[in-house]
């Protein structure tokens, strides 16, 4: 069997989401309108939702149900 190659990650989740997020804003930027364009913003609300929710997720104040 294969073993898995394992490593840990220098930046966290939610940056490399906001990140993804800032590039993909900045690309559409340069794109003409079109469906390109909105291809690109489509993908930034995405992984900048995935970063808010990966926060929510992780936050002291969230409590399992009882």
């Amino acid at each position: 069997m294969q073993k898995r190659r394992r490593f840990k990650q220098q930046v966290s989740l939610e940056e490399r989401l906001a990140e993804e997020a800032r590039r993909l804003r900045e690309e559409a930027e340069l794109l003409p309108h079109g469906p390109v364009r909105d291809e690109a913003l489509r993908r930034a609300r995405q992984a900048e939702t995935g970063s808010h929710m990966s926060e929510w997720l992780g936050s002291p104040g969230l409590q399992p149900p009882k």
